[in-house]
């Protein structure tokens, strides 16, 4: 039986493990969690490790292995397919049945207009309990393909994380000049944001840091299929 915390943090790892195969690091899991140092982390791994979730890979950095998930989350897993495979559901009011949980649905990432602009307080998400893991998130409709080469295409929903702050190479919702929101990927060089396409056709944008605001960071992606 594990903790709220332990759970947390395993879910956490999990979830970012589905993005890139790389575990975050101890910084990431502190501040993902709320907690005040990486001690606490240490001895969350640690906890996971005797339990058999998690396995430490001798001689590499990060170097961690998710051995098995808690009860109940690979039942989520298979609802999370489900509902990629049906499409999906977005309503008013309450979730239709006690394992759904509903995020919001802010609009579209549209050059131009602010996310707090587009947000529709009424319009809300359905998805599997467990689906989108620890923290505060929000759901958005993807309006173009400069992003296809990493697998998010027109009209995809995706799921972010609300953060202010993200590691180099993550995928994230930014805002630029208070104005204009594009989903990118971040980079860093030298004192420049870098806000990098994933597609040949669209060229980098190179921007002061001070012209950029980080308001989340791609959890995971939604597809409907017709």
């Amino acid at each position: 039986m594990l903790t709220k915390k332990q759970k947390d943090l395993l879910l956490y790892i999990h979830q970012q493990m589905l993005q890139d195969d790389i575990p975050p690091s101890f910084e990431e899991m502190k501040d993902a969690l709320g907690l005040k140092s990486k001690s606490g982390i240490h001895r969350l791994i640690s906890a996971l490790v005797e339990r058999g979730y998690i396995e430490r890979l001798p001689h590499r950095a990060r170097a961690i292995e998710i051995k098995r998930l808690p009860d109940g989350v690979m039942r989520d897993i298979e609802s999370k397919k489900q509902l990629i495979s049906d499409g999906v559901s977005v309503q008013s009011g309450e979730a239709l049945a006690n394992n759904l949980d509903e995020i919001p649905l802010c609009g579209h990432i549209a050059a131009g207009t602010p996310i707090e602009a587009v947000r529709d307080e009424g319009t809300v998400m359905q998805v599997p309990q467990g689906f989108v893991g620890y923290g505060e998130h929000y759901a958005l409709v993807v309006d173009g393909d400069s992003m296809i080469n990493a697998g998010i295409h027109d009209k995809d929903t995706v799921i972010i994380r609300r953060c202010d702050s993200a590691e180099n190479g993550a995928i994230v919702v930014a805002l630029i000049d208070d104005l204009e929101v594009t989903l990118k990927r971040l980079r860093r060089a030298g004192n420049k944001i870098v806000l990098e396409p994933e597609n040949d056709a669209y060229e980098p944008r190179i921007l002061e840091p001070e012209r950029v605001k980080i308001q989340g960071k791609l959890a995971n992606l939604l597809r409907t299929y017709h």
